[in-house]
């Protein structure tokens, strides 16, 4: 089934589990999604092949980088008009601290979306929202 008929069919039951169980490495790191009224809110619970510092223990930074950039092309994918998998132009990254080892969540809000690129805005949270261990800007090719 191809990426245009998945957003398709989420869009029908207004559940988007199915669009990221379709990415290999949103399984991978076990990246799930859940609504909250017209809000997306992208997760990635505590696993421990998640874990880069077992002396913490906290999450690689790198499965946070994979978290944040497969969330701005989900939130993408959610609202364009004629879905193709947005690819990453630019993406900066501000570690603010360490994940520790424990649920973790995102949030995306498009800042500018053009024809062809568009810029999102995501920040990563664990105990509480206020209180973000990273943000991000991201710039994606839509076509």
């Amino acid at each position: 089934m191809s990426i245009k008929e998945i957003v398709h069919q989420c869009r029908e039951t207004n559940d988007y589990a199915r669009l990221v169980e379709a990415i290999p490495y949103a399984q991978t790191i076990g990246m799930g999604c859940m609504k909250a009224g017209e809000e997306v809110i992208f997760t990635l619970p505590a696993i421990k092949s998640n874990i880069g510092n077992p002396t913490l223990p906290a999450i690689h930074g790198g499965v946070l980088g994979g978290f944040i950039e497969q969330s701005a092309q989900l939130h993408l994918l959610m609202l364009m008009e004629t879905p193709t998998y947005p690819k990453v132009v630019d993406l900066s990254i501000d570690y603010l601290s360490a994940g520790l080892f424990r649920d973790t969540f995102a949030e995306c809000h498009v800042l500018r979306m053009g024809r062809r690129i568009a810029n999102v805005a995501v920040t990563l949270w664990q105990a509480k929202k206020d209180e973000p261990i990273a943000t991000a800007r991201a710039h994606l090719l839509l076509s």
